[in-house]
């Protein structure tokens, strides 16, 4: 680990395989003229592969030792580091056709993925290595316990593939569980059909506020049950059971209420 010691609040779990390391930069296949980001680049196990396949590499990276480390060993015509959280970074400031890339800390994966996903009509594409139980979540089907809150959320602004699993002895020091590589790929702005996106989320978080309940509890504060077998969606169902496509109907329900009651103009 060359003189690094982990730190546990930045969630730092390192990269060490040169088998995984290849098998990530060949999943993202970087060109040499990408728009390439690398969020928490570490000890640079995947930034320098990355760095010889790309002409300029953009990383965002918090741990200030890791940063001096970074800045010492490569060129800063070649590396830009962008010293700060990268929860709080606004990755729009970086331009067009993103490929983001990262090994996201555990702690944080969740947050991040959120905040990312505002960014999505400036990203071409984005690979992380994540927890394996996140990445199912990400990826699971309707009818799964799986399907929840982040399933939704990001399947309805990306289309999300699972590449590979990574065990924890890919690691230094190693995780208690099992890690996966995922690619998410924006969706276009046609496919992209919720009225109010903010609707969108309140509902979809109310469906999720108490997963054990039927529909008919956790969005009462929106419908009554003749309501929801009106828009096809059966009361007693649970909010695993719904896809990205019966929580649009819902959203859109809503807000064109509310634009009625408000005397707005239909949509």
């Amino acid at each position: 680990m060359k003189g690094h010691t982990p730190r546990k609040r930045f969630g730092q779990n390192f990269l060490v395989s040169p088998g995984v390391i290849r098998n990530i930069v060949a999943a993202i296949a970087p060109r040499r003229d990408d728009n390439l980001i690398e969020i928490g680049p570490g000890l640079a196990a995947l930034t320098a592969p990355l760095l010889d396949a790309v002409d300029r590499l953009h990383v965002v990276e918090i741990d200030r030792d890791l940063i001096a480390r970074l800045r010492k060993d490569f060129p800063a015509d070649r590396l830009t580091v962008h010293e700060g959280d990268a929860l709080a970074f606004d990755f729009a400031t970086l331009g067009k056709k993103l490929r983001i890339v990262g090994n996201l800390p555990y702690n944080i994966s969740t947050p991040l993925l959120f905040h990312l996903a505002g960014f999505a009509g400036c990203v071409q594409d984005m690979h992380f290595m994540l927890q394996k139980e996140v990445v199912d979540r990400m990826v699971a089907s309707p009818g799964g316990t799986d399907n929840g809150r982040l399933s939704i959320m990001l399947q309805y602004r990306f289309e999300m593939e699972r590449m590979f699993v990574v065990p924890p002895d890919a690691f230094d020091p190693p995780p208690k569980v099992d890690s996966a590589i995922v690619r998410l790929m924006p969706r276009p702005a046609s496919e992209l059909c919720v009225h109010d996106e903010a609707v969108f989320a309140r509902v979809v978080t109310a469906a999720f506020s108490q997963r054990r309940k039927m529909l008919r509890n956790t969005l009462r504060e929106f419908f009554d049950e003749p309501a929801l077998a009106a828009l096809g969606i059966p009361p007693t169902a649970r909010p695993e059971e719904l896809g990205v496509a019966d929580y649009v109907v819902l959203a859109n329900a809503v807000f064109d209420r509310t634009e009625r009651f408000n005397g707005s103009c239909p949509r």
